[in-house]
């Protein structure tokens, strides 16, 4: 076998370590370097990770270290300054959604990744999933007809601050529609891809906090098709636990899958996939267990076959930039209360590469 994949990591808060732990945990996969802005965040990646080289910043790190691939989990704002710097010298990148918090910077970094011949993974994991993925899988077989109606929903507490509070920080997160309704806005897609591309959007949300009304605490959107196929996305974070739920209805049948945690990222979750195909009701069991958890470490093997391989990836860089763009969107509905047009966001973009 041929070396192993070396990865650089960039970030090591709460999901960055998640990372760095299902890297390691990889064969063919090795963590050559971690970039983590604190001491303490220092501290830790060197004391958990000590075959890996430890730097201040990302920049000093994509000067200094021979990679394959890196892996940005940074807060969502610097994405793009870590990104293309390293498509620029040729590496492959995983990039935590969401890839950007402004289309300009999505249409950069896809723009990037086409002309410097790089794959580009945007960090929709769920796609890789037992339970989610599954519905994928059932949908494309035809059981319950041509998808026709898709319903995403969560049910949780409110979100952790994030490291020196950046994720109740507007500047710094963007939105909180762009944390993990943009999960849903690409599992709703994914789900309707037989419908082509979403036409139009309208979006609803309020906040308990006066001081951050742009912070939504409870969110829902539904995008619609050319074809009358149309998806709900819907997130509150005024409750408890973690709750997801997602339906689909086809011309044939329908499907209900459901996955609650007393937190998001347990490892003892519960979870259902239930399938009526017109006549008969079937309880699917999953091959194995579903959360992010398990899912990064699937996106993560992805990632090697991608570099070894030129495998695609589970989400493309126009993946990503269709969810965010969802995201944004969104935004704007509620800011102008209508409807708005999403037909032009994969409008003038290059192909990505698919080896």
């Amino acid at each position: 076998m041929s070396h192993r994949i070396r990865f650089a990591l960039a970030g090591f808060g709460a999901w960055g370590r998640f990372h760095a732990q299902a890297i390691a945990a990889h064969p063919e996969a090795e963590l050559v370097a971690i970039a983590a802005p604190s001491d303490g965040s220092r501290a830790d990646a060197e004391s958990l990770h000590p075959s890996a080289r430890i730097f201040a910043d990302p920049q000093t790190m994509l000067a200094e270290i021979d990679c394959d691939i890196v892996d940005i989990c940074t807060p969502s704002h610097t994405h793009r300054d870590i990104a293309i710097p390293a498509m620029q010298k040729g590496r492959h990148v995983l990039l935590e959604k969401p890839m950007a918090t402004t289309l300009e910077d999505c249409r950069a970094i896809v723009a990037s990744a086409a002309e410097h011949g790089v794959q580009l993974a945007v960090g929709h994991e769920f796609r890789l999933s037992s339970q989610w993925g599954e519905i994928k899988r059932i949908t494309d077989r035809g059981t319950i007809g041509e998808p026709q109606y898709v319903l995403v929903e969560l049910s949780r507490k409110p979100y952790r601050l994030g490291a020196e509070g950046w994720r109740y920080d507007p500047a710094r997160v963007g939105s909180w529609v762009l944390e993990e309704p943009i999960h849903f806005f690409d599992l709703a897609r994914w789900y309707l891809e037989s419908s082509c591309d979403p036409v139009e959007l309208v979006a609803h949300g309020n906040s308990r906090d006066p001081k951050r009304p742009q912070l939504l605490d409870n969110f829902s959107a539904m995008f619609k098709y050319a074809n009358g196929s149309y998806a709900v996305v819907s997130q509150t974070l005024a409750a408890f636990e973690h709750h997801q739920t997602v339906k689909v209805t086809g011309t044939k049948g329908a499907l209900w899958a459901g996955w609650s945690g007393a937190l998001d990222r347990t490892l003892h979750p519960t979870a259902f996939l239930r399938v009526f195909d017109g006549e008969n009701l079937q309880e699917v069991n999953l091959a194995q267990q579903s959360g992010e958890v398990f899912e990064l470490r699937a996106e993560i093997a992805r990632c090697v076959e991608m570099v070894r391989h030129g495998t695609p990836p589970a989400a493309s860089g126009m993946d990503g930039l269709w969810s965010a763009g969802l995201c944004l969107f969104a935004e704007e509905s509620i800011r102008q209360s209508r409807p708005l047009s999403v037909r032009q966001l994969s409008a003038s973009l290059p192909k990505l590469p698919q080896t």
